[in-house]
Parts: C-alpha cells; structure tokens; sequence
C-alpha cells in the first residue's frame, strides 16, 4: 500500500511545472528501485552464508510480492489506515526474514522510508525505533557479537530514510496547493471575464440607451418642430385667398422642409447641429427669432451679451435645443405677440431667458409633479430640463393662465461628461 499522501497526486496539472512533477515521480522509482536491489543484495548475503536457497527464494518473493501489490493499489486505494496495516504486514515479513538470515536487515532502509511516508511522524518514530533495535540486535543475536559500525551505521541511515521521505510528502503537499491555487486562479480569471463580459453589456445597453434618448430629444427639437411648423404654414395656405400670401407660405415651407433635412443629416451622421456649424450661439438665437417673426407675425427681440466666454459644444447644443424647443411652444400654443430672449453671463453659469405674454399655462402645478413623464408638462418641457440637468444645469418655468410664460434655462460654465453624469443624477 502506497503513502497515505499518494505520490499520484502529484501528478502534474496544467500549469503545474514538468520539473516538479519529474522530481516526486523519480523520488517513487528510486525508492522502488533501491528496495529491489536491497532485497538481491540481501537474498545473496543469505545464500553465501548457507542459508538454504528455496527459503531464501521464498522469503524474498513473499517480501517482493506484498510490496509490489501495495505499490499496485496505491493508484487505486489511499487510505492511511489500510496502508498502516499493509507496512506493519511488510514489516512481520522483513521480521521473519532476519530471523533465518542476519543479511535482510538490508531491507530497513525502505522500511524506513515507507513508515515516514505511510505513518504520522509519532506512529513513524516508533516503528523507527522498532526497526532500529531489530537491526542491531541481530548480528548479536546470530553471531554473538556486535561493532559500533552496526550501531551508528543503521541509526545515521534510519535518520536519513525518515528525513527523505516527509521532505517527499512536504513535496506532494506543495503539488496539492499549487493545484487548489491554479484552480482558484482559474476559477478567479473565470469570475473576473464573465464580470467584464457583464460591464461591457450594460455600457453598451446604457449608452445605447442614452443615444436613443439624445436622438429622441433632437428629432423633437428639430425635425418634429420644422414638420409641425411645415403643417401649419401649409393650412394658412390653404385658407389664404392671396397669390402672395401663398407664395410666401410655400417659400417658408420650403425653407422649413430643408432646414429640417438639413438637421436630420446632421443627426444621423451625429453631428453638431447644423446651426452651430459655422456660427456663434448668439447668431444662431438671432436667426431662429427673425425666422419665427417673419413667419408668424411674432415681435421678438434678443438680447445677448457680447463678451460671454468659451461655452462648448455640449452647452450650446443643450441652449440651442432648449430654444428651439421654447420658441415652437411659442408657436404652436402661446398664442402670443410678444417673445423676449435673454443671453447672458450670471457668474459661475451661462443663462437663456425665454419670456413670451402669451395665454401661460398652471406652471405651478406642473412643478409639483416635477415635470416627469406622464404628468403634464408636455415633452417639449421635459426634455429642455432633462437636457440641462445632464450639464449640471436646470430649468426654471415661471407661468400662470393668461399671464404668459418665462423660460430660465442655466448650465455652468465648462460643462463637461463627467458634470452631465453628476447632473443627471441630481
């Protein structure tokens, strides 16, 4: 019976080193290789000494035999008191072997090796000591006398035989470690890119989610509004009895119609809006309200300061949206003669003030639900403050029925990625 801590186990895993596994594996053959060559030095000791050969070829193949089936089933069979039980077997065998010939003490040193390998270290000892009396009492016992030689010699070896064979199963121990760890590290790696592998699912669902959002908000701001204008423009047409009137009607259509194909484009390529293209944020305001006045008899008036600083795209994409988004309010349900814009520099944030005498609407109301979706406010609303909240910015709406509306939209200065991120969250 092998080891307890069979040296199978250390066969070698992947990961586990060739040469670590060669080492144990060479240990296991030397150790049966030095037990055979004992056993013949042993058995020819015997033989010269006038023992009768049949009890020497016996004794030796009955030794050999229960040695060799242990080592058979310890590729099968690792348990340590079974294995117990096989080695003090082994050990009644050498025992009866010594007693017809002096010359088997040979064979303690496997004896040795076996007890250290096969017995906890206190069990081991004492078969140890066991071995070692057996061994110096033996020429005394068939000869009568004895020498230091046969004393120091067989206690230096049996130290050495011990020694070998728990460095040998600190050396299996280190094999079953190294593979828990490879194990843990490999079920570690595992854990760790099926993590990644989830992460880079949700950001690519989150900000697909956020894309559909900014495409959302932008196709409202721009295409719905130029299409709702298109629609309007074209009933006055319809109802105007003037060639002029009408012409003029189709000229703006026209104007509308590429205005907003111009925007899709840019939407689609994802682009900066079309007016910001090659235009200050100033001019662009200055644009949208002449173009509102001219197509709906609006007065309008802007105010924008002259020395505002670096604002980024991001800011006045967000400004342009909400005034664009404002004004088509203004359009379509204000029914007012009147709008009022204000560009300016309030400190440490840029502010667009929007204020029209139209017929206003219950903006109190719409505050205390908080403007969220599906609780009034319209989605033109709802987008100007959610738009502005991911710059770290807001939306203030001051209205009440017949007494007009005041749109306050404000984004600090330098608004960045990571101050949309904080924004939102707020």
């Amino acid at each position: 019976m092998p080891p307890a801590e069979s040296p199978s186990t250390a066969s070698p895993v992947r990961g586990t080193p060739r040469t670590w596994a060669s080492l144990v594996g060479s240990i296991r053959i030397g150790q049966a290789v030095i037990t055979v060559v004992l056993l013949a030095i042993g058995a020819w000791r015997a033989a010269a000494d006038g023992v009768p050969l049949p009890w020497v070829l016996a004794l030796s193949l009955v030794f050999l035999g229960w040695y060799g089936g242990g080592l058979l089933l310890s590729d099968r069979i690792s348990d340590r008191r079974l294995a117990t039980w096989w080695l003090l077997g082994l050990t009644l065998i050498w025992l009866g072997a010594v007693v017809v010939s002096p010359e088997f003490v040979w064979l303690a040193f496997p004896l040795w090796l076996l007890a250290g390998f096969v017995m906890r270290l206190r069990w081991a000892l004492l078969l140890s000591v066991a071995i070692l009396a057996v061994v110096v009492t033996a020429p005394l016992l068939h000869t009568g006398t004895t020498s230091y030689a046969n004393v120091i010699g067989p206690l230096v070896g049996g130290v050495f035989a011990l020694g070998i064979s728990r460095g040998y199963l600190e050396l299996v121990r280190d094999g079953r470690e190294r593979r828990r760890l490879i194990a843990s590290l490999v079920a570690t790696q595992e854990e760790m890119a099926a993590l990644q592998d989830e992460l880079a699912r949700t950001q690519r669902e989150s900000g697909a989610s956020e894309e559909r959002t900014r495409v959302s908000r932008d196709i409202h701001d721009t295409v719905a509004q130029s299409v709702s204008s298109i629609g309007m423009l074209a009933r006055s047409a319809l109802e105007a009895d003037d060639p002029a009137q009408r012409t003029r009607a189709l000229e703006q259509i026209g104007a509308l119609a590429a205005e907003g194909m111009a925007d899709a484009r840019r939407i689609v390529n994802a682009l900066m809006p079309a007016e910001l293209e090659s235009t200050a944020l100033g001019d662009a305001l200055a644009r949208m309200l002449e173009r509102l006045a001219d197509e709906t008899g609006i007065a309008t008036t802007l105010h924008a300061d002259d020395d505002l600083p670096s604002l980024g795209l991001d800011v006045e994409v967000a400004l342009l949206r909400t005034a664009q988004s404002a004004l088509a309010n203004v359009r379509s349900h204000a029914s007012a003669s009147r709008v009022v814009v204000t560009l300016a520099d309030a400190g440490d944030a840029v502010r667009l003030d929007i204020v029209d005498d139209g017929i206003g609407f219950d903006a109190t109301r719409w505050d205390a639900q908080g403007g969220v979706a599906g609780q009034g406010g319209g989605y033109g609303l709802r987008s100007m403050r959610a738009r502005l909240r991911e710059l770290g910015g807001g939306l203030d709406v001051e209205s009440a029925p017949g007494d007009g509306t005041a749109l306050s939209a404000h984004v600090p200065f330098g608004g960045t990625v990571q101050a949309r991120r904080s924004g939102g969250e707020g």
